[in-house]
């Protein structure tokens, strides 16, 4: 009996038996998610950094087929890259290598490049504002030369000086009782070469260049617009205020246009008849208006280069020459 009391008793307990896990699922999913929003906005980001060269680069790239991408061929791209691409560099406009590395250049160009652009707009800001006050001086200097002249100062309410987009506009306006021209003709009046001549003197100390041109009224010439016309009268008045201009000491370099615009721009537009409407008009060009003038100038189209389309082209631009008409017109 003494042996079974000794005897350690074992109890053996069976631990309950847990669950499985079951909502351990979606943190994976979580995760994927994550990482799929992750790359999509380093690609969003990584394009809208992009230039257009090198997105243009980038399309080529992928557009190569897969032979010649793999194992080259005349449109590879010649560099030390596994994978061979083709199309455009895409560190420049022109055709041929891909990949090269622009490694570190894009954020220190970027910014110098930037600083030089904004640079160049301060300095042509300068420029701009230099010649506004280079024009005001003008202007302020034709009034002065007006007043001090005693032929001239009795004209003055003919005069008229403003300033415009286009730069700084001087007019010559007809009267009834002053006419600028002979009538219907483009004989310049005594007081109006002395106008004319001043002007041309004070048009010399600025470096800016002009364009001079006519108007007329609204009265029609006996023969229509068929013979001499407006038209005509208007653009022999603007020439012969351009030679009285030369006259008075202007450099006959300084003239881009001389135009006839008849009585499409009347000062007043109520009354067409006006004798106001006639009138000479100096325009002194800022240098943004004279550089888009003759940008206009160098634009131009050719149509053919042998002789047949040569003779053709001068055929068609050639203007046609029409004979004037009788002297029987309106007084202007």
């Amino acid at each position: 009996m003494s042996k079974d009391k000794d005897r350690a008793i074992v109890v053996k307990r069976a631990a309950p038996k847990k669950a499985g896990h079951h909502g351990g699922a979606w943190k994976l999913a979580y995760a994927d998610f994550m990482t799929a929003m992750m790359a999509f906005f380093l690609l969003m980001w990584l394009l809208s950094s992009a230039t257009t060269v090198q997105l243009r680069g980038i399309a080529d790239y992928f557009n190569q087929p897969l032979k010649i991408t793999l194992w080259g061929g005349d449109r590879s791209a010649e560099d030390s890259s596994v994978m061979k691409g083709g199309g455009r560099d895409v560190t420049t406009d022109a055709q041929g290598i891909t990949r090269q590395s622009e490694g570190t250049m894009t954020r220190a160009q970027r910014t110098a490049a930037k600083n030089d652009e904004e640079a160049v707009k301060q300095m042509q800001g300068e420029l701009e504002r230099r010649e506004q006050v280079r024009l005001h001086d003008l202007q302020v200097k034709l009034m002065a030369a007006i007043e001090a002249n005693p032929v001239l100062r009795q004209f003055k309410q003919q005069i008229r000086i403003d300033s415009t987009l286009t730069g700084l506009r001087i007019e010559i306006v007809d009267s009834q009782k002053r006419p600028m021209f002979a009538t219907a003709r483009d004989v310049v009046e005594p007081y109006m070469r002395d106008i004319l001549r001043e002007i041309g003197h004070t048009l010399n100390d600025v470096p800016n260049r002009i364009i001079v041109q006519g108007h007329t009224d609204a009265v029609q010439y006996a023969g229509g617009e068929k013979g001499y016309s407006n038209w005509e009268l208007s653009a022999d008045r603007a020439n012969a205020s351009r030679r009285e201009l030369i006259a008075g000491g202007m450099d006959e370099s300084k003239v881009m246009r001389v135009i006839g615009l008849a009585s499409t721009q009347n000062l007043n537009k109520a009354d067409p008849l006006d004798p106001e409407n006639r009138r000479i008009s100096i325009i002194v060009m800022n240098k943004k208006s004279e550089e888009a003038l003759m940008h206009d100038d160098s634009t131009t189209t050719t149509l053919s280069d042998d002789a047949a389309g040569s003779a053709q082209l001068q055929k068609i631009t050639q203007p046609a020459t029409v004979a004037p008409a009788a002297p029987n017109v309106a007084p202007k």
